[in-house]
């Protein structure tokens, strides 16, 4: 950061009036913070990393204070980051804002096999933080096993079910996977069923494995019970909304069985309950137009199912479908893993959380797992002139909602995104962090969602002056 950047900055803290995802103020005004290392995990251990600014004092309006003695906070700084696992590297900025000495701290992002960055001092569970908002929050027990569990490569589809035996699963199924595995992998036509079944991740050391179980075993919730899909359909646009006969739900199930079963009656479950409409175009030919288009459907559930969590941590956690007048919201239990992040999802090749599951899946139905199930569900519903999807990713649960027409009869805005971008909006945001929340790329969002709220002066920017500026941020036109 430049000096001239960060006397930028500090008037742009001023002008809003808060802290944000990206800056944290201090006042410094009469020494250093005692305690940094909240925000210093924080801001490492999100991607875009963070700033924290001294010399400005918060309960006196954001005003410039100025810091003590600049060197010697640096110096009080840089010993707080050694405190911390990894240590942490800041960049630091020294400025003069009208005879006041600021300082910026520059705290990188540190890379994911590098996190959770904590302090040592309290340790690793009770030592790292997240970023949420303007505040710091400690991290669950599920968000640190998370990240430890990418370090280590850890399978949780492939646990062991101690003393379980080949009759707990369904046999026809086995035998028909076996002939499909050998047929689209000749390589493994001269192993035995039960080396191929164990390279599979079905068997291991002579037991049934998670992963065997839910593909194949006779009633998996009979162990796993929360290894379910429940499916609500919602009489209005939101929980709570009751319909016209009094009721809260117009339909209500638990979806059990094996994956594939799961699968299939998710789909049936959506289809019962979708709108259909007849369609009668130029030359009298007649066709039916479901509310949503069943391939982008089938991605979504095909989604949940394979890359959802199955550790301990949330073998009580259901998948969720929603379904409300306007939109279908699908929600998994475990976040996005690895290196993904909304603004590359889609676009690269992805670690995947269960690649057992997904592997036997793809011989077992025909799925495909190549990465193309998000730009399936995007081109599905850009061809049924449909919103585009949303996916969001917070704090270990990944959802995807899709709009129908009537978001778009009932909005002020075309696309209904652009309704929840300004609700995000209400604090300052980067681009980057309009590119995460949309889930799409940087020129899609700027120039198809960002830009016509721009124009119809629905949003505004925090620098006029500087249009290209890195700096530049993206607030609700009051």
């Amino acid at each position: 950061m430049q000096q001239d950047e960060l006397i930028l900055l500090a008037k742009k803290i001023k002008e809003h009036k808060c802290e944000m995802q990206e800056i944290e103020v201090k006042a410094a005004e009469k020494g250093c913070p005692l305690r940094l290392y909240d925000t210093l995990s924080s801001f490492s251990n999100q991607d875009s990393g963070g700033v924290i600014v001294f010399g400005i004092a918060e309960e006196k309006g954001f005003d410039p204070v100025g810091v003590y003695d600049a060197q010697d906070l640096q110096k009080k700084v840089t010993e707080q980051c050694k405190q911390m696992e990894p240590v942490v590297r800041p960049l630091f900025t020294v400025a003069l804002d009208k005879g006041k000495a600021l300082v910026s701290a520059e705290i990188p992002g540190a890379d994911i096999i590098e996190r959770p960055v904590f302090y040592k001092g309290a340790g690793r569970l009770k030592g790292s933080y997240i970023r949420v908002g303007e505040s710091d929050e400690q991290m669950s027990e599920y968000e640190i096993y998370s990240y430890e569990a990418f370090k280590r490569k850890t399978n949780d589809e492939l646990q062991v079910l101690a003393k379980s035996e080949f009759s707990e699963v369904n046999q026809s199924e086995i035998i028909l996977f076996l002939a499909k595995l050998r047929s689209k992998k000749p390589n493994l036509g001269e192993l035995t069923d039960q080396k191929n079944l164990a390279l599979s991740g079905i068997y291991s050391e002579n037991n049934l494995t998670l992963a065997g179980l839910i593909l194949f075993g006779l009633y998996p919730q009979a162990l796993y019970p929360g290894l379910c899909i429940t499916a609500l359909v919602v009489p209005g646009y939101k929980i709570g909304d009751i319909g016209d006969d009094e009721e809260r739900f117009s339909d209500n199930k638990k979806i059990e069985g094996t994956l594939p079963q799961m699968i299939d009656g998710a789909i049936a479950f959506i289809i019962r309950n979708m709108r259909e409409k007849t369609i009668i175009d130029s030359n009298g030919r007649r066709a039916d137009k479901t509310e949503y288009p069943i391939r982008a459907i089938r991605e979504v559930v095909l989604n949940a199912l394979i890359h959802r969590d199955y550790s301990i941590h949330t073998e009580r956690s259901p998948v969720r479908i929603l379904m409300f007048k306007d939109r279908i919201e699908v929600e998994n239990p475990g976040g996005l893993y690895g290196r993904i992040t909304l603004g590359n999802l889609g676009k690269i090749g992805a670690d995947t959380r269960n690649p057992y599951i997904a592997s036997n899946l793809e011989i077992m139905i025909d799925t495909e797992n190549r990465f193309s199930g998000i730009p399936i569900i995007i081109n599905e519903m850009a061809k049924a002139k449909l919103p585009p999807p949303v996916f969001e990713n917070k704090r270990g649960v990944f959802k995807v909602t899709l709009y129908n027409e009537e978001k778009i009869k009932s909005s002020g805005n075309s696309d209904p995104i652009a309704e929840r971008l300004l609700a995000f909006c209400q604090t300052p945001r980067t681009r980057a962090e309009l590119e995460e929340f949309t889930g799409f790329s940087r020129y899609y969002t700027m120039s198809k969602i960002v830009q016509p709220l721009l124009d119809s002066k629905q949003l505004r920017v925090t620098l006029p002056d500087k249009p290209k500026s890195v700096k530049q941020m993206y607030i609700v036109a009051k």
